[in-house]
């Protein structure tokens, strides 16, 4: 007998993603369950509009935390988690159908290819061309390891798959999008980073991002993607790599902006107490006398 799948679609503001991430996981899933964390624009209306789905949500604190949180809510014993800019082609449906008809008892998850896109155009090399995820698992077997962003699962390599056919991401439409993500990630990176005792340098600073484009545009075949091939590797050298590298220097070494106001205030509050004091020296005086 077949094995049943949940799909899990954690999301925050998706209007113009979740229609049709929903549609294209109806016929993989047995059930659907949306993981919401505070959506405030129209992703919920359009959830409960469709219907099919069961909804929870939780306060966000980070990816992984909040997955955790996810997975074991999960119904069924296999979990197939998909961001909502991803999709799943109905050839990866009927692949991810065929393996839950006999499941291997050796294997706890399974590595899925993504072909991603960048404002609409499909990137073929710059090394997404072999960006895979950690997506399709057994629910009870796999969670998150704790981290702020890019937060992965580990796990046996021996207890590990990979799918054949490859799921669809829509990263980015505007450079807008771009920047209001890296600002975030880049700040949660350098922090792990930090935790792990990480700091930075003239290799990390200056080095490392012209190290990168170059191992993107060149060894990776970026130039074969033309000017989006060309904007991809700068962005990845100079957000992944320069960004990253400085705000993990901020934290080092960055002094705290003096605030004029504060100290004005403490000073009046200081002039305040020493004016205070000295009417009530002087009305002790008073009453002494």
């Amino acid at each position: 007998m077949a094995e049943k799948l949940t799909v899990l679609i954690p999301c925050k503001d998706e209007r113009m993603n979740i229609r049709a991430c929903i549609e294209s996981v109806r016929d993989v899933a047995d059930e659907i369950l949306i993981a919401d964390s505070g959506s405030t624009d129209e992703t919920m209306e359009i959830v409960r509009e469709m219907g099919g789905c069961r909804l929870i949500e939780r306060e966000f604190v980070n990816y992984s935390d909040f997955k955790n949180w996810a997975i074991p809510q999960a119904t069924h014993p296999w979990l197939l988690i998909v961001d909502s800019d991803e999709r799943i082609t109905p050839e990866l449906t009927a692949e991810i159908r065929g393996i839950l008809e006999n499941p291997p008892e050796h294997i706890d998850g399974y590595w899925v290819l993504r072909r991603n896109h960048f404002m609409g155009q499909e990137i073929k090399y710059c090394g997404w061309n072999t960006d895979d995820v950690f997506r399709f698992i057994r629910r009870d077997k796999c969670r998150y390891r704790e981290c702020r962003v890019h937060e992965e699962i580990h796990i046996d390599k021996t207890r590990t798959g990979r799918l054949k056919n490859r799921m669809l991401h829509y990263t980015y439409w505007s450079y807008g999008q771009y920047f209001q993500k890296y600002l975030r990630y880049t700040e949660w990176g350098a922090m792990d980073m930090w935790d792990r005792g990480k700091r930075t340098g003239t290799m990390g600073l200056l080095v490392r991002p012209f190290l990168r484009f170059f191992q993107l545009y060149i060894l990776r075949w970026g130039f074969l993607d033309g000017l989006a091939g060309i904007q991809i590797c700068m962005l990845q050298s100079f957000f992944v790599s320069f960004v990253k590298q400085a705000r993990l220097w901020e934290m080092e070494y960055a002094q705290q902006q003096p605030d004029p106001e504060a100290e004005y205030l403490a000073s009046r509050q200081n002039t305040s107490d020493e004016c205070a004091n000295d009417e009530r020296v002087n009305e002790e005086g008073r009453e002494a006398a």
